[in-house]
């Protein structure tokens, strides 16, 4: 019985192994429409970018290719505090794996700094992708500060494509807390 159950488990890992960049796109937008089947979706930018507001506010498209989708929860003051390019901007979140959340159905951290302020202050160059500082965070993480003020709040869901640079060969989309500043926090 232990050999079939060894067998067994190594057939799995090797399809794991074996599973081709396309099946892990489908991966991905399975887990990302099933949690959008939960909430309310909305699947353009505002004309006038004045965005629903709140907890129960719905997430909005913000990518036309459906990378990114946002849910704002403080909009800060986008008529008088706006990033301007190459500004620092500093941000803590909380990031949640929604491929884990689409097996499980249990929203399980998969880490961040909202909560622990001894950890490194996270930060970019607004739109200045040139620099590693900024690129790192992908290009996912910038696109709420192209409609909202520079201190706002947003709940984020952010395709591999324009999640972080180092973990875009996983294809595993994320669901991100994120609040924004111009200071260290």
């Amino acid at each position: 019985m232990g050999l079939i159950a060894l067998v067994i488990a190594i057939t799995l890992i090797s399809c794991k192994d074996t599973e081709s960049y396309s099946d892990r796109l489908n991966v991905e937008r399975n887990a990302t429409n099933a949690y959008l089947k939960t909430q309310r979706v909305v699947n353009e930018v505002p004309a006038d970018t004045v965005f629903e507001v709140g907890k129960d506010a719905p997430y909005y498209r913000i990518d036309p290719d459906g990378n990114v989708y946002m849910q704002v929860l403080n909009a800060g003051d986008r008529i008088n505090d706006r990033a301007r390019t190459s500004q620092t901007i500093y941000f803590r979140y909380t990031r949640f794996n929604l491929e884990e959340w689409y097996s499980t159905k249990v929203m399980g951290s998969a880490g961040g700094n909202e909560t622990d302020m001894s950890e490194m202050p996270t930060y970019f160059l607004y739109k200045d992708f040139t620099q590693a500082l900024s690129s790192q965070w992908g290009y996912g993480i910038q696109l709420p500060l192209n409609f909202l003020g520079a201190e706002c709040e947003v709940n984020l869901i952010v395709k591999s494509q324009f999640g972080w640079t180092s973990e875009i060969s996983y294809v595993q989309p994320f669901l991100y807390h994120i609040r924004y500043f111009h200071s260290q926090i």
